[in-house]
């Protein structure tokens, strides 16, 4: 088969591979669509020594079963897979596991390829008049969605009385800001510094889009959502969010700094981190985006997988206005 393959830093090739290895219990999937995730460009930078070259990556994949049962169902892949067992899985806090497994990480190769294995218990159907571009969004949108459930239960007032702040729009921004809409919470604002992308999502979602010189430190903000991770973004959660108020940090940029904990300790600020989505959260965002409570998803940018080269270049160049690249075998 064909796949696009990470050899190390700043280098990826096209060209061929071997055929996914399935285990009992796995099926093969034809990959339709597989988006770029920000763990996708920390491994390209050589910045995640958990996937070592060479290695094919890609997580966010929808496609079409091949053989069995399930042959020719269209489907959406929840790539985190678990030992089902332990107690952080038995409670429902699965994407916990000790013993999680993700494709792309070894020892599961990824989606950036023409075919990738995946046990059945992590495939969701899509439906027929289901775009499968669209689809692929299901894994990038759990996490907001995760993150959604959580702020809902951390957070003092009603969700309908909140005023959010979403740093970051990218996939996982969106996706956050779009889940926590859909939970109810009708003051929701998108923080974006790159005017191309500021533009192009205000023009392909409901959403408010700000710059960050526009953002008022008076402007009382509830619940702040950091879905960047960098000293810099975190130090504007800092000064964003109210007293009693809750940042969320989903961004996985850089570890160390930007926390201002003698506000947070002083004015009793709550800070949660939050790691993927469990697999409850993946089937429920996949339901909403299929009955279009979670709007038409039309800040995607699709290109050949056999130019993923050239995307992820793009990507690290600031050059792409999209909130997700989403590449086509």
């Amino acid at each position: 088969m064909k796949a696009l393959v990470y050899l190390g830093p700043e280098k990826l090739a096209f060209g061929d591979a071997d055929y996914p290895i399935h285990k009992n219990g796995d099926v093969i999937i034809k990959v339709n669509s597989v988006g770029i995730c920000g763990s996708d460009m920390h491994a390209y930078l050589g910045h995640d020594e958990r996937r070592p070259a060479p290695l094919i990556l890609g997580h966010e994949v929808a496609g079409t079963v091949v053989g069995g049962d399930k042959d020719g169902q269209r489907v959406t892949i929840n790539p985190l897979v678990t030992c089902g067992n332990c107690p952080a899985c038995t409670s429902g806090r699965d994407n916990l596991c000790p013993d999680r497994q993700i494709i792309s990480m070894p020892p599961r190769e990824g989606g950036f390829a023409e075919f990738v294995a995946i046990p059945a218990s992590n495939i969701v159907h899509v439906p027929d008049d289901f775009q499968l571009e669209k689809a692929s969004l299901a894994e990038p949108i759990a996490c907001g969605w995760h993150a959604a459930r959580l702020a809902q239960r951390a957070v003092i007032k009603d969700l309908s009385e909140v005023r959010a702040l979403v740093i970051g729009g990218g996939a996982i921004g969106v996706g956050v800001a779009l889940s926590l809409s859909c939970f109810g919470v009708s003051d929701v604002t998108i923080l974006e510094p790159n005017v191309g992308r500021r533009q192009y999502l205000l023009q392909t979602t409901q959403i408010p889009v700000i710059d960050p010189d526009d953002l008022d430190d008076k402007n009382q903000i509830d619940l702040v959502i950091d879905a960047v991770g960098y000293a810099q973004t975190r130090e504007v959660a800092s000064r964003a969010v109210n007293p009693g108020g809750v940042i969320m940090h989903i961004g996985l940029g850089a570890a160390e700094g930007g926390l201002d904990i003698r506000r947070m300790t002083l004015q009793e600020i709550t800070f949660i981190g939050t790691y993927t989505y469990t697999a409850a959260d993946f089937i429920s965002t996949s339901q909403a985006m299929f009955q279009g409570k979670l709007g038409s998803l039309d800040w995607i940018e699709t290109r050949p997988l056999s130019e993923g080269a050239k995307a992820f270049a793009d990507i690290r160049q600031g050059a792409v206005p999209a909130s997700k690249i989403v590449l086509k075998p």
